[in-house]
């Protein structure tokens, strides 16, 4: 049986899983808390800061890069996969 990833759906599942993590860190981060994580996704991120505009550009920034890195992702994985020997 060949398992092939729908590499859409891939991105987008990955891609709404870090834009709520970067929800929570910047909840988090509004209450004191994880304010190491918070430094360091500052840094990482241009537009993320801890005001609500920070939060929703962050997770937008935080969504588009990772759909654009798992797309390519999913598609390596298929060509690799394309006798399912994965």
């Amino acid at each position: 049986m060949q398992k092939k990833l729908n590499e859409i759906a891939w991105a987008t599942s990955a891609s709404i899983v870090a834009a709520f993590a970067m929800l929570v860190l910047g909840i988090a981060g509004n209450f004191g808390l994880y304010t190491g994580a918070v430094n360091m996704m500052q840094q990482w991120h241009m537009f993320f800061s801890l005001s609500i505009s920070g939060i929703l550009a962050g997770m937008i920034e935080a969504a588009i890069i990772t759909f654009v890195f798992m797309y390519p992702l999913a598609k390596i994985y298929n060509s690799l996969n394309k006798n399912g020997k994965i």
